[in-house]
């Protein structure tokens, strides 16, 4: 499956998002059952969404932490992974960290944007000059009415793939 084209088209047409999101549930199996979604789909921002379900909540009846941190993760490193290219770059997971504002009784959207200056002086410039980075992005979470339940930071580690060493076992 061809996702640049998807995720192109997936800022003008909901069949290509619906599309970009049926193949993300394939590609990244942990988010499936949750059913996070990309919402919608800019150049430098995206909404992602976790919905208000059983599977996703907690003993109070609220969205669990651990799914509005998935979301919040999900999104940041995908927009990051569609303005750098996964093809070049390795992003990984370095740390999280959320905190939380308010009670979650709806859906939840996951809030995340990208200035190209940021990513120019944070990101690009930097990769020229060494083998990884380590870039901070911080995510907002907001249910259906608006309140601000919570915000993330996800500390991501940048590095070209023709960089990475992996042992093989």
């Amino acid at each position: 499956m061809n996702f640049e084209k998807y995720i192109v088209k997936a800022k003008d047409s909901k069949f290509s998002l619906w599309l970009l999101n049926l193949g993300l549930g394939y590609m990244i199996p942990f988010n499936k059952p949750h059913r996070i979604k990309v919402k919608q789909l800019w150049d430098n921002k995206i909404e992602t969404i976790i919905p208000y379900r059983r599977k996703n909540m907690n003993h109070i009846r609220g969205v669990h932490a651990c799914g509005m941190a998935t979301a919040a993760e999900f999104s940041s490193g995908f927009l990051i992974l569609t303005k750098i290219g996964n093809d070049k770059y390795r992003l990984i997971m370095e740390s999280l960290e959320m905190k939380y504002h308010y009670q979650a009784k709806t859906d939840i959207i996951a809030r995340f944007e990208i200035e190209e200056d940021w990513l120019l002086e944070t990101v690009v410039k930097p990769l020229e000059k060494t083998d990884k980075i380590m870039v901070t992005c911080q995510i907002e979470l907001y249910d259906l009415k608006d309140n601000h339940v919570a915000t993330g930071k996800t500390n991501w580690q940048i590095k070209a793939w023709d960089k990475v060493k992996t042992k093989l076992s």
